[in-house]
């Protein structure tokens, strides 16, 4: 018998860090898979050269069905570390994009919801089916599902476990673009890549003002706007991005 090989496969484009779940039938999120997510995010944080993080299901049908059911007898805490995973892709430095060729559902659309950008193909389905297991969503999909479509729709999808295609997807904004299946992998590299050209610690400053307004008073998110902008003016970028735009040239980013 042949070795499947990585749970997690990664590659590199250019700038880009491309993870690729591999879990053979339907890129079930298993104990191996989180591991592997979570070893590729961290490689990727911790080389400099990388600039952009983009995460996708290997294979034509299945982003990911989600949770590895076959492994819920350990209980609750079975595979917790999905949770670490989805908070990690949220915190991390780096623009994440996830690339939806497929089926995202249960834990698969809750890892889908923790990126920054879903690109989607026309054949994709997104859902949270937990109900009809007698359970609920237990990797975020209750927080971040309404927060980013809406109490409504998100109700909708939570309580009836119906799922939506990738046209209704777009108009809920859970996608911001939708691709032909065969386009899809260009289309996200193309986000990914040209996130990637962005200053790096203006990126991550964005991330953290929307994470953490999100969650405060609009004083208070107007607050931390203001303080990570004035940390972000007394940077290296800063000053690069300004001389760049004057003297009407590329910038450079060095991250400092």
């Amino acid at each position: 018998m042949s070795d499947p090989g990585p749970p997690v496969r990664r590659a590199r484009e250019g700038a880009v860090t491309v993870l690729g779940i591999d879990h053979p039938p339907v890129n079930a999120i298993s104990g191996a898979v989180v591991a592997g997510l979570l070893e590729g995010l961290t490689a990727a944080e911790a080389d400099p050269s990388c600039r952009a993080l983009l995460l996708t299901g290997e294979g034509p049908r299945f982003f990911s069905a989600g949770a590895d059911v076959t492994e819920f007898g350990g209980g609750a805490e079975a595979l917790a570390g999905a949770v670490e995973v989805t908070r990690r892709l949220e915190a991390s430095r780096l623009p994440v994009v996830a690339a939806v060729n497929g089926i995202a559902y249960g834990g698969g659309c809750e890892l889908a919801l923790a990126c920054d950008v879903r690109v989607c193909s026309e054949e994709a389905r997104f859902g949270q089916p937990e109900i009809r297991l007698g359970i609920i969503p237990g990797w975020g999909g209750t927080q971040r599902l309404p927060r980013l479509v809406g109490r409504g729709p998100a109700l909708e999808m939570l309580l009836t476990g119906e799922p939506v295609g990738a046209a209704r997807a777009l108009e809920l904004g859970l996608v911001t673009r939708v691709a032909a299946p065969e386009a899809l992998a260009t289309e996200a590299l193309a986000v990914a890549s040209m996130l990637a050209e962005r200053p790096p610690l203006a990126v991550a400053a964005i991330k953290r003002a929307v994470r953490g307004g999100l969650d405060a008073t609009l004083d208070e998110g107007l607050r931390l706007e203001a303080a990570e902008f004035a940390r972000l003016l007394a940077t290296a970028d800063a000053a690069e991005g300004i001389s760049a735009f004057l003297e009407k040239r590329p910038p450079l980013w060095s991250g400092r």
